[in-house]
């Protein structure tokens, strides 16, 4: 009688075990589909603006930088910018600036009332060069900075490239004070002081060469990462599964409960 007992026993607790792991099994089995990692990038995006003085009121672009570690995959968008210079596509140097104040200068920056915001006069807004954003397979470092034959060209600048950027550059970004500018005036439009006055970059190329012409500084996207949580829906069909598996793991409890009982009451009986 103590072996069929045993027995009895020993089924009805597996059977009651089986259940309860199988309505656990149904809650665990499906967990939200946002709950995935995130891949470790950080998106940043600049509207590239352009700067005040200077004329150039049909430019405009756009760019991103996803940042991996110190890997950074930019794709940049620009449109009306000027086109020729001495009958050749218009090389228009570009950078990440930083270690300023991460902003856009504003017309005060015009500090010599020539009326056209140079490079330098600039500076003290969004920073000195720290990576040069040149076409492959140019160089990236400040030191390539005013090589034009190295620069994207031309009215409309479509720049995809994946550099390597180094301490100081991923340091600005992530501080908040990196901002792209792109450098190149449209003679046409220009204030006089654009083509009459030398750059004082490059002393052999007049100031509208290389005074910016669009800046935008460089902030996080809000959608950084893949979201780590189910979506807040205020009481819709998703708000109660978590109630659902509970209820699945109270039932199956309820039955292996039941069935326990069943069988020493049988117990009993068979006394």
């Amino acid at each position: 009688m103590k072996s069929v007992r045993k027995k009895i026993l020993s089924a009805t607790g597996v059977a009651t075990g089986a259940a309860g792991m199988a309505l656990l099994g149904l809650g665990v089995a499906a967990p939200p589909m946002a709950g995935a990692a995130s891949s470790g990038a950080t998106t940043y995006t600049a509207t590239l603006q352009p700067v005040p003085l200077i004329g150039q009121t049909m430019a405009s672009g756009t760019l991103q930088l996803v940042l991996t570690g110190s890997r950074a995959t930019i794709t940049e968008h620009v449109t009306g910018h000027a086109a020729t210079f001495t009958g050749k596509p218009f090389p228009h140097v570009q950078h990440i600036h930083g270690d300023a104040k991460g902003s856009f200068p504003g017309g005060t920056a015009d500090t010599n009332h020539d009326g056209v915001i140079s490079t330098t006069e600039g500076k003290p807004f969004y920073g000195t060069i720290l990576t040069t954003l040149s076409t492959t397979p140019g160089g990236t470092s400040p030191k390539t900075g005013t090589n034009t034959a190295m620069a994207p060209s031309g009215s409309t600048i479509a720049y995809n490239r994946t550099i390597t950027l180094d301490a100081t550059t991923v340091n600005s970004i992530e501080a908040g004070t990196a901002v792209i500018v792109v450098h190149g005036l449209t003679p046409a439009t220009a204030p006089k002081a654009a083509t009459s006055e030398k750059s004082a970059l490059v002393p052999s190329l007049p100031l509208a060469a290389t005074a910016p012409a669009l800046c935008g500084p460089l902030t996080a996207s809000q959608m950084t990462a893949v979201p780590t949580g189910a979506p807040q829906t205020g009481g819709a069909s998703t708000a109660g599964v978590q109630d659902v598996t509970l209820f699945g793991v109270g039932g199956g409890l309820v039955v292996g409960g039941a069935a326990l009982l069943a069988v020493r009451r049988r117990l009993r009986t068979t006394h």
